[in-house]
């Protein structure tokens, strides 16, 4: 912004404001713009936890939070991926890794070569061939060295614990220089144009910024109903409509994964740190009261809860997340089904391209067009990969992308890209593949590498995945290293 515009306002809670409120600071403080955050009260428990993916990582390092002290202050975990157990046995379980399955054999695509493989007969699992989803199989984090980075993309992520997490953000915030006001709610003045004028709180003290950025959740506190409120529903893509969050005993060796436990009526998920066990699970009101939806959580999860609480889920996105003077962050802008616990990664990628695009003056326009062009296609990729599971085991309708990409997939393995995609093309073959779409096909040119060649290929990456695992400390091990 110019000499016009020098301070943005910051109206939210938890995790989602005080990861935008330090971002804003810690970037744009040396410009001289400042920062003020109104803190709305917390919607957290104890048993609430945020799923942190890889990309988290990078964004912290710029806040200055390294590894070992988020680790210690929230008592969390690693995290390489999920591993999905669909319900009643009716298939094998499938891991999504944060990583590479696989690396090119004489320059050709691994997935197609694994393909052609199992065709004539070849037994190993596609998940055989990820140095990540086996070090999680196994008990063990797999860490990034010179040789993965040869392989591939080894990678991994966090459950952290939401309240620790949230106090944790916020104490950076503040150290960055940001303002903190706290009120109960807040109401909001605008101007005959519909920019807002002020937040105002409940005590009558109105705050006055240039930018003010959303980041209260799905009731959208400030940006309300600007623009018409206009919402794409995702709801028919999303059958689910409750999500019941649980806190239980932790494990006693605590799991490198979080685990969804499909069922016919819904899903349960297991995400686990230092201490305790986070429980989700989802279900449709229809099917299930609050004493019977208690019930089937804590059978699926097979733990005894000490808190829990449900609430409602309704899939969507705001179809212009920036009006005007203001920016909706996160669950404000785009409301994700909690399958995969995608919350925190909904506020990153708002932050980041709030930084990339922050306006240069009072008026913002072309910088507006472009953040409501570029996380709707953001959004929409993320929507297609959770739909992906509601289509293929419980026949719901899929979002037009969606049918398009399991068709080529169906045909012959591949995925089609697409601008703005957030997931590789190894997570998305791992997940059409063990929710049971299974190639028709391969790529021609795969039939060029000569048998003996792939078989040997296979071999040394399976002796290449083994040794790598069997290297690598414990999860116990290394939490133990980071957090003491």
């Amino acid at each position: 912004m110019t000499a016009r515009g020098r301070h943005v306002v910051v109206v939210g809670r938890d995790a989602a404001l005080w990861l935008t409120a330090a971002a804003l600071g810690k970037a744009l403080a040396p410009t001289g713009i400042t920062i003020t955050a109104i803190e709305l009260p917390s919607h957290l428990s104890t048993a609430s936890t945020y799923l942190a993916q890889p990309a988290i990582e990078a964004l912290h390092a710029k806040l200055g939070l390294d590894e070992r002290a988020l680790l210690r202050a929230t008592q969390g975990s690693f995290s390489l991926g999920y591993n999905v157990i669909i319900g009643e046995g009716a298939a094998s379980p499938f891991f999504l890794a944060h990583g590479s399955y696989g690396t090119p054999i004489a320059g050709g695509d691994f997935f197609g070569q694994w393909l052609r493989a199992r065709h004539f007969g070849l037994g190993a699992a596609l998940e055989d061939f990820s140095p990540t989803a086996m070090a999680a199989r196994h008990g063990r984090v797999m860490l990034p060295d010179q040789e993965t980075e040869g392989f591939g993309r080894t990678d991994y992520g966090y459950h952290l614990p939401g309240i620790a997490y949230a106090a944790l953000l916020k104490e950076l915030a503040l150290r960055s220089g940001v303002a903190l006001r706290q009120a109960p709610r807040v109401s909001v003045e605008r101007e005959v144009s519909g920019r807002v004028r002020a937040v105002v709180t409940t005590d009558g003290e109105a705050i006055h910024g240039d930018l003010y950025v959303d980041a209260s959740g799905p009731e959208a506190a400030v940006i309300g109903k600007a623009s018409n409120g206009e919402r794409e529903d995702w709801r028919r893509h999303f059958p689910l409509d409750r999500c019941r969050s649980a806190r239980a005993p932790g494990f006693a060796s605590v799991p490198t994964y979080a685990e969804i436990r499909s069922h016919s009526d819904g899903w349960t998920a297991l995400y686990a740190t230092r201490g305790m066990t986070h429980v989700v699970h989802a279900y449709r009101a229809a099917d299930q009261d609050e004493a019977s939806s208690l019930a089937a959580a804590a059978a699926r999860a097979g733990l005894r809860f000490e808190e829990d609480y449900v609430i409602a889920v309704a899939p969507g996105r705001r179809v212009a997340g920036w009006t005007g003077n203001c920016v909706a962050i996160g669950g404000a802008a785009c409301a994700f089904d909690p399958l995969f616990d995608l919350e925190l990664h909904a506020v990153q990628l708002g932050i980041v391209h709030l930084l990339s695009l922050f306006p240069a003056d009072r008026d913002g326009a072309a910088e507006q067009a472009e953040y409501n062009r570029v996380t709707a296609s953001l959004f929409d990729r993320v929507r297609d990969f959770q739909a992906a599971y509601y289509t293929l085991t419980m026949m719901t309708s899929p979002p037009q992308s969606l049918a398009a990409r399991m068709a080529l997939f169906s045909a012959r393995g591949a995925i089609a890209p697409m601008e703005d995609d957030s997931f590789t093309t190894d997570h998305w073959r791992a997940l059409l593949l063990g929710l049971g779409i299974q190639p028709e096909d391969w790529p021609p040119a795969i039939d060029t590498i000569p048998p003996e060649r792939l078989r040997q290929g296979l071999r040394d990456i399976l002796g290449f995945v083994n040794r790598k695992v069997l290297n690598q400390p414990t999860h116990d091990c290394c939490l133990g290293d980071r957090c003491e």
